[in-house]
């Protein structure tokens, strides 16, 4: 019997990973799970738990003792191990530096010395103040000054970014940057600030929903499951290695719209409370006003379009969430 390829998901108890171990899982992979659990839940994976297809193991990248060992007989690796959320980012600026540099250099290094193919999860943040309807991968990042610990995570996935880019160039590494824009679904927290897991449990317990400054600001949100498919076709393309791709919806809505919309699928008694930016994080906090990705390099080189609607989003993740 052929053994089965070996493909290492970092951060796979994570809220995406799990659902991407679940998927690769029932392809008839071997994975290997690399988290820290400093964002990530066991739980996340107890679908799975006693597949003896899964390996994990419970450590920071940069410290695990198996990860070397899987390298050398990986077929693939997925690295999704990231410092995440708003909340989280400004509270522990140095934690997010720390977790997002060092732990990426880790998985390069050691992908480099096999020429182990890596998919590298980026983030819509990267492009930072940009005031553009949509964005390109193309596009210029403009990102805020360090003063502001806001801008922190959106500078060091980019530094991940330009690092797996010199690895490519230098190294020959085969890798592709996935810049991941709002993904919405089940074992979603809001604990870091993630916007509709929060109006769910709100609306759920017909307690306000937050909204954070005027509301007007807007987001595309994707099904997990979608996001899910769209990195495991990138990670199969071959003519995809070295370049980055956007991956996301392009169903835009207003945080507001979007409370209300929560309200009123949930038939919720709750009312929207808006809070302003400088009592709910720090004076001085920015919030981008769009985050709308341009996905046409994607669908042309992986034939992959979201295909799950806002409303049906909505509905499956207040389904799926446990009461508080």
């Amino acid at each position: 019997m052929k053994r089965k390829e070996l493909i290492i998901v970092t951060g796979g108890a994570g809220f995406i990973g799990s659902h991407l171990v679940e998927r690769l899982l029932a392809d008839g992979f071997r994975v290997a799970v690399v988290d820290d659990l400093s964002t990530g839940r066991l739980d996340n994976l107890q679908t799975v738990a006693r597949d003896p297809c899964l390996m994990i193991d419970l450590a920071p990248v940069s410290r695990s003792r198996a990860l070397p060992r899987w390298m050398r007989q990986a077929h693939a690796v997925y690295h999704l191990a990231a410092a995440v959320g708003v909340e989280l980012v400004v509270r522990a600026p140095i934690h997010v530096c720390r977790a997002n540099l060092h732990e990426t250099e880790a998985v390069l290094e050691l992908a480099a010395l096999r020429q182990v193919p890596v998919l590298l999860a980026s983030t819509s943040e990267v492009y930072g103040r940009s005031a553009r309807a949509e964005f390109r991968e193309e596009d210029d990042l403009i990102i805020g000054p360090p003063s502001h610990a806001r801008w922190t995570y959106a500078c060091s996935k980019l530094m991940d970014e330009f690092l797996a880019m010199a690895y490519a160039q230098e190294r020959g590494l085969p890798v592709i940057v996935a810049r991941i824009f709002n993904t919405v679904g089940p074992r979603q927290t809001g604990r870091y600030g993630m916007v509709l897991p929060r109006f769910i449990e709100a609306a759920k317990n017909n307690a306000p929903l937050k909204v954070y400054g005027d509301g007007r600001q807007t987001r595309c949100f994707c099904w997990v499951l979608d996001t899910v498919e769209a990195l495991v076709r990138l990670q199969r393309c071959a003519q995809a290695r070295g370049q980055v791709f956007n991956v996301g919806s392009t169903e835009e809505i207003s945080i507001l719209q979007l409370a209300r919309r929560v309200i009123r699928l949930l038939g919720s008694q709750s009312r929207v409370e808006r809070v302003p930016y400088a009592r709910a994080y720090a004076p001085g906090f920015e919030d981008l006003r769009r985050r709308r990705p341009r996905i046409a390099k994607l669908v042309r080189y992986t034939g992959f379009r979201p295909r799950t609607p806002l409303d049906e989003i909505i509905l499956r993740t207040a389904a799926a969430q446990s009461p508080s």
